[in-house]
């Protein structure tokens, strides 16, 4: 049985005991990971994967199986449907998604869903190569296939989506170096680029000198910018964090420096995602932050009902308790080279990932994590030696705020954030300061 007719089987079999919604994905997943620089694991996922939420009198139940035959199907309605009728009422359930024309397919490559082992395997033979006799490990993996969406309410969405996310390290025994790369086109994927990159992070870090904690400029690799969208885009620019008091953001105010502008697009030439959400509601570009202004926030049809809107298309899939969640965040590039940004600093640093980041509060941004596969000092417009490891405590929207950016590199892409990749692209961000507590031990 194939996804939409999956799908509108659930609704027959729902009927009109039930407000229905379902979602049944048919993606195939393929990972290659590698370790001590030899392949170790090759694995497939092959099936469908339906997710059903149900209302009985707003009394609401969410379930998932990868059962697709007719028994299976049947009762994964009918459990659900008995789930529904013993859950207290939901006072906030929003209804259905109406129709709605479909919008502009996201990007799909059909060589990314069809990858085979001996492709990605060639990739990473490149990226350990690279190394000249550096340990590797990571991962390339590659997913790809169509996803369907039914409701009760007559909204049927079908588009079909792929994926392919090299990550890797190579390590000197002291040191290591870090690259990644996400695209829907697996021809993106240079394991031999890759692996340069993170032979050469590794060798440049392999002996490192202590640095003091306090203030620094610091420029930011794609994946810290990514990470940081990830907390802004969660806490803040969620729309019932927003509801609730709990959001940094206040709309129409310059909360961020004017060389700033964030938009959310599902069809950006390097995003990669559906072209709906899990409501079932089309996605559309949302501009929210513009020139430093901020514009907008991530509603789902739960969140918009309370707000008296409409959904921007962000629900989640389970999210129902968490919020609304940008997913193809783009932080708008600049002019600049890297090599221009790190000219124009005197003394600073240059970090390449963050790690372990944890939330301290929602409403400032403030959040502590550490630095990691190479941090770099910058004197006199030159990278220097590496630096150990540090934490940081820094509130990432005072980070940005005006007058503290000075400089966005034109360097954009997919990069890997702190949650995983596929979420952000970024490019490098040249900030004035940066407030670091600690070394890796606290």
């Amino acid at each position: 049985m194939q996804v939409q007719e999956t799908a509108d089987r659930i609704i027959d079999l729902v009927g009109d005991r039930a407000e229905a919604q379902v979602s049944v994905d048919g993606t195939q997943h393929d990972l290659t990971r590698f370790a001590n620089s030899f392949i170790h694991q090759n694995v497939g996922e092959r099936g469908l994967n339906v997710a059903l939420k149900l209302a009985v009198n707003d009394r609401v139940a969410f379930a998932t199986s990868t059962r697709s035959d007719e028994v299976g199907l049947a009762s994964l309605v009918e459990e659900t449907i008995h789930a529904a009728r013993l859950r207290p009422t939901d006072k906030d359930w929003p209804g259905l998604a109406e129709p709605a024309a479909p919008v502009e397919p996201a990007r799909f490559e059909a060589q990314t869903a069809s990858a085979t082992p001996d492709r990605r395997a060639a990739e990473v033979a490149a990226f350990i190569a690279a190394g000249n006799g550096l340990l590797a490990a990571g991962y390339f993996d590659t997913q790809g296939g169509p996803t369907a969406f039914a409701n009760s309410a007559g909204q049927r969405l079908a588009a079909s989506t792929s994926r392919a996310t090299f990550d890797g390290i190579h390590q000197t025994g002291t040191s290591a170096g870090a690259a990644h790369q996400t695209s829907a086109d697996i021809n993106d994927v240079d394991g031999s680029g890759l692996g340069t990159i993170a032979a050469t992070k590794a060798k440049d870090s392999a002996i490192t000198r202590h640095l003091e904690p306090g203030e620094y400029e610091v420029i930011l690799s794609p994946e810290c910018v990514a990470t940081i969208m990830f907390f802004l885009g969660a806490y803040g620019w969620n729309a019932k964090s927003h509801l609730e008091g709990q959001s940094f953001t206040v709309l129409g105010e310059q909360q961020f420096d004017p060389a700033v502008t964030i938009e959310d697009d599902y069809a950006d030439p390097l995003a990669v995602g559906l072209s709906f959400d899990a409501d079932g509601t089309p996605k559309r570009k949302v501009t929210i932050v513009e020139a430093g202004v901020s514009k907008s926030l991530a509603h789902d049809l739960r969140t918009a009902r309370r707000a008296g809107g409409e959904s921007t298309g962000h629900a989640i899939p389970g999210g129902d308790a968490f919020g609304a969640l940008p997913t193809n965040l783009h932080f708008r590039p600049g002019d600049r080279s890297v090599v221009d940004l790190i000219g124009s600093v005197e003394r600073g640093l240059f970090i390449t990932t963050f790690n372990y980041c944890r939330i301290l509060d929602p409403r400032t941004q403030v959040v502590t994590g550490l630095t990691r596969n190479g941090t770099f000092l910058v004197e006199g417009g030159e990278i220097g030696g590496a630096v150990s490891n540090l934490r940081f405590t820094q509130s990432f929207i005072e980070a940005l705020s005006p007058g503290r950016v000075l400089g966005i590199g034109d360097d954009a892409r997919m990069a890997d954030s702190e949650v995983g990749p596929g979420i952000a692209s970024a490019p490098s961000v040249h900030l004035a300061a940066w407030n670091f507590t600690g070394g890796a031990q606290g």
